[in-house]
């Protein structure tokens, strides 16, 4: 999983988790096991097919040759298909399972296709699943069979195009958010009388001044933010400060590069000084963002080649520069224009209008339909008596026929006994055409024993 790691690295597959301060100050003794390879399993890149791409990179790892192709590739090697051509070099039980990998994804494709179409209520007679399935960028449809270099090629792209615009998503929802708690806050005003809507605004005022008062942030990826890094989370003299020793010490898996989750990690020092999750007036969603922008500047300016990778050579690079040493300062997102105006305020305001209409219009369809079950249901239970009565009363009509009639006559051991009354017959009457019967009261054979001697045969 080493290399699968670097690949999604190279494709700009970054890890989407909160980053946690480095502690270096553990005794060698007392550290955890390495858990590189249980990270690496719970990496997610938010991709909706991140499980076909993650076992075809665990596949192709199994190769030898394709390995060491990987081992040694670059993001242009990766990005322009130079890799996906050594595809037809691989082992044979490596593209077999390739082809198994492909078809499961093909199939997962067709099931979530099949339950869209379901739950829009769409009747197809026949239904075109290779054009339906061209709408999937990450594999070729039409080949649903076998996994070939073009599949390679189609889920590198799509990988990298979906990922490069990630960051963007996340500053949309980021947006959305803000909004939505801006259209709260002032529903919520609306809701107070004059007076109570004086001394609420008072209040937020007071939470937002109470915020801004935090210590000064250092510019993230300049000398002083650094060299806090090394003071306070590394334990380390700050006179001693060494660029290439800092980077190797947050170089945590040992690849040469400093990852995005690397990169954030350094940026926690900084926005534990605007951020306390205890405090009311802090709010988390705005720290990951803020973590966000910290590390989108730092790219901007030490990412030379923009593969979202930080070398070393990139890395001592920036230390050169003159705004590494005297950056401007920092702007948190309290400082910053609002991450919306007024006009897309208004149109969020009314998409909310819209929904909460038709949630109520919905909302009153299952209340209709809610008190028709009900309806129903008390019909059934009513239908349910009937029968129970129905059926009591028949069994009551069972039970005063039998005592007025009485039990048949039965034998020491419970047989049923009719000997008894046909003993009493006599025989005068046991009429022509009834069974005959002896003094013992046994059934008499009618037919003679033996066919009658000496009979005149029949002559034509």
């Amino acid at each position: 999983m080493v290399g699968a790691c670097r690949w999604l690295l190279l494709l700009s597959i970054s890890l989407r988790v909160w980053s946690v301060p480095i502690d270096r100050k553990t005794n060698a003794e007392d550290a955890p096991p390495p858990q590189e390879e249980k990270a690496d399993e719970n990496m997610d890149t938010g991709l909706y097919y991140d499980r076909y791409l993650r076992e075809v990179i665990e596949v192709l790892e199994t190769d030898p040759h394709f390995r060491e192709k990987l081992q040694t590739a670059n993001t242009e090697d990766i990005k322009n298909g130079r890799l996906s051509k050594e595809l037809d070099l691989v082992g044979h039980h490596v593209r077999t399972r390739l082809d198994e990998l492909k078809r499961q994804e093909v199939s997962r494709l067709r099931m979530l296709l099949k339950a869209k179409l379901d739950s829009t209520n769409t009747q197809s007679v026949q239904m075109d699943h290779v054009s339906l399935l061209k709408q999937f960028e990450h594999l070729d449809p039409h080949n649903q069979n076998t996994f070939e270099a073009k599949d390679l090629e189609l889920l590198i792209a799509a990988a990298t195009k979906d990922l490069e615009n990630y960051d963007a998503e996340r500053h949309e929802e980021f947006k959305r958010y803000e909004m939505l708690k801006e259209h709260e806050r002032r529903e919520y005003l609306k809701s107070l009388d004059q007076e109570k809507r004086d001394n609420e605004e008072k209040r937020i005022e007071e939470l937002r001044e109470k915020h801004r008062q935090h210590p000064k942030v250092n510019a993230p990826g300049s000398v002083d933010q650094l060299r806090e890094v090394w003071e306070e989370t590394d334990g380390l003299d700050p006179q001693e400060f060494n660029p290439k020793t800092f980077f190797k010490l947050h170089d945590t898996n040992g690849d040469g590069v400093l990852d995005e989750q690397e990169l954030e990690a350094l940026f926690t020092k900084e926005l534990e000084k605007v951020y306390d999750p205890k405090n009311e007036e802090d709010d988390m969603m705005e720290m990951e963002e803020e973590r966000l922008r910290m590390r989108e500047h730092v790219m901007k300016n030490v990412d030379l080649n923009r593969d979202r990778l930080v070398s070393l050579d990139e890395f001592l690079k920036s230390t050169e520069k003159k705004e590494f040493n005297n950056p401007k300062e920092w702007e948190t997102l309290d400082d910053e224009k609002p991450v919306y105006t007024e006009a897309e305020l208004q149109r969020f305001e009314a998409e909310l209008r819209d929904k909460e209409v038709e949630l109520s219009r919905r909302a009153e369809t299952l209340r209709q339909e809610q008190e028709l079950l009900k309806e129903r249901g008390k019909a059934l239970e009513a239908q349910k008596k009937e029968y129970q009565q129905a059926l009591l009363e028949m069994s009551q009509r069972q039970k005063e026929q039998q005592a007025e009639h009485g039990p048949p006559p039965s034998g020491p051991n419970g047989e049923l006994q009719f000997q008894q009354e046909i003993q009493k017959l006599a025989p005068e009457d046991n009429p022509v055409g009834k069974v005959p019967v002896d003094q013992n009261g046994e059934v008499q054979n009618s037919l003679p024993a033996e066919p009658p001697q000496n009979l005149p045969q029949h002559t034509s």
